[in-house]
């Protein structure tokens, strides 16, 4: 472990480009978060302005039409995006996570075939792990898959599906052998107009521009092609990529607890009580300090675990500082966001300021991608066996 990077700092490119993304996000996205909660309306304005960025090619090798940008530097974005607007840094991330599975796993014909469109930001992907009863015990999945001839047939249904209804694809993990447990899971890349129904949307606290649902596989026919990794591999690929998309969850909490803070310090200075900004009440400014405290070591944690990503995890440190930055990243989000509200008083408890939304947007932090409680099970293996 002593090769592993221990400490870092970001590149002046990096820097750089987070400050035009930063001001893009304020000029295009801000203006547009508050009404995407309200009508639970999907962030076009948002996605459209991430895509003229070329966001969405970030997570993309080159080779296949996009940036092959660092780990961290995706976390830069994914943070900045969901500092104004949570629900448009989902439109990044989750086809970022959809694509893991061929980027490491897939065959050249799946990359060439469908990388480039999501590169390019004229296609989107969801990842179908979770079921009505297997969340975090995935090997309890129901959903099929049966082999005829050179095609699968997939039937089942998949909840909690971030996209659904407006993905171009969706990889889905099925059983192919029901007998086999975790051993018997295999992943697919299944295209929407092959027969992908969504069968309800679920009205949410948080991240309300970002649609999840419940969709269901009737039959739905499948090429042997668009198998990704071998039968029975679905299980690895599944947790692979999990350990890869972790941190940048966490990326996407400190976002949003850094959007809270920074509207909570403007506030305080901006009000005044007794005769004074309350920004100087002792009281009020440990509250402060304590946030952005955790907030700093919540972000140089998930840098930490992007970076062992961009190393290949040479130490096979990945498992455990990924659950390590996601758990201590939306714990910190969830914590900053409560404080922030309390900071604004009954405002705070108003859609009239943002805190509010990123107290509902950062519970969901804590759920999806693996429950908090899961982070700590994985860590716990990790140092106990």
């Amino acid at each position: 472990m002593d090769d592993q990077p221990t400490s870092f700092r970001l590149t002046d490119t990096q820097l750089e480009f987070r400050s035009a993304l930063r001001q893009m996000c304020e000029e295009r996205i801000a203006p547009h978060a508050a009404q995407v909660d309200a009508e639970a309306a999907f962030p076009w304005d948002g996605f459209k302005a991430s895509v003229d960025m070329e966001l969405s090619a970030l997570g993309i090798p080159v080779a296949y039409g996009g940036a092959g940008a660092d780990h961290v530097t995706q976390a830069i974005m994914v943070e900045e995006l969901a500092r104004v607007c949570a629900s448009t840094a989902v439109t990044m991330l989750i086809s970022r996570l959809s694509m893991i599975p061929i980027m490491n796993w897939g065959t050249e014909e799946l990359k060439r075939r469908y990388l480039p469109a999501v590169a390019s930001g004229g296609a989107q992907g969801s990842y179908c792990l979770s079921e009505a009863d297997a969340g975090s015990d995935v090997a309890a999945m129901r959903c099929r898959a049966v082999r005829d001839g050179d095609h699968y047939v997939l039937s089942g249904a998949k909840y909690w599906i971030t996209n659904a209804g407006v993905s171009d694809t969706y990889t889905v993990f099925a059983k192919s052998d029901p007998d086999a447990g975790h051993r018997g899971i295999t992943c697919f890349l299944v295209e929407a107009d092959w027969g992908v129904r969504v069968a309800k949307l679920e009205h949410k606290m948080g991240l309300r521009g970002s649609p999840t649902g419940e969709i269901v596989l009737d039959d739905v026919r499948v090429p042997m092609s668009n198998r990704i990794g071998e039968e029975g591999q679905g299980f690895t690929i599944a947790m692979h990529t999990l350990d890869r998309s972790r941190p940048i969850i966490g990326a996407q909490a400190v976002g949003i607890a850094q959007g809270a803070l920074d509207h909570a310090a403007r506030y305080l200075q901006g009000r005044k009580a007794f005769g004074q900004a309350i920004a100087e009440f002792q009281g009020l400014r440990f509250m402060v300090a304590d946030m952005a405290m955790r907030l700093e070591a919540a972000r140089t944690l998930v840098y930490r675990a992007c970076s062992i990503v961009d190393a290949g995890d040479p130490g096979g440190e990945l498992t455990m500082t990924g659950a390590m930055a996601k758990c201590f990243a939306s714990d910190t989000a969830m914590a900053v966001t409560t404080d922030a509200v309390q900071l604004l008083g009954g405002y705070g408890y108003t859609t009239d300021f943002p805190v509010e939304r990123a107290m509902r947007d950062a519970k969901i932090t804590q759920i999806y991608e693996g429950t908090n409680q899961i982070q700590r099970v994985v860590i716990a293996k990790q140092l106990l066996g």
